[in-house]
């Protein structure tokens, strides 16, 4: 449950650093942009990580399955929260990329970590 701890620490350190700097539309667009990355990044640590403590060969499957999970979620998570809430589509994507990328970061080095 480390990783998990860490990647919502980081998530909310960066959110709370770039609040004070950008208007209120592009803060709440900087927050959602955060949360479905941080929601699935964590979801899918806790399975893989039990998966891998129960059942070490079932791992690859676990994860194929995820990567489509994402793949859909993803999609329409980006479909619905542009246009559903309105929010300014710049601040949004730059967030949601960021916080994509690094969390899937921390995600890989607690994988390598596991591993060995």
């Amino acid at each position: 449950m480390k990783p998990v701890a860490w990647m919502i620490a980081a998530s909310v350190t960066a959110w709370l650093l770039v609040a004070p700097v950008v208007d209120g539309a592009a803060r709440v667009a900087v927050l959602y942009g955060m949360l479905g990355p941080l929601a699935v990044g964590c979801g899918t640590w806790v399975v893989m990580e039990r998966t891998y403590r129960v059942n070490t060969g079932g791992l690859t499957a676990v994860m194929i399955a995820a990567f489509g999970f994402k793949v859909v979620f993803f999609g329409g998570y980006v479909a619905v929260m542009l246009p559903l809430l309105a929010l300014p589509p710049m601040p949004f994507v730059a967030s949601f990329t960021g916080y994509f990328i690094g969390l899937y970061l921390i995600e890989a080095l607690y994988m390598r970590r596991l591993f060995n």
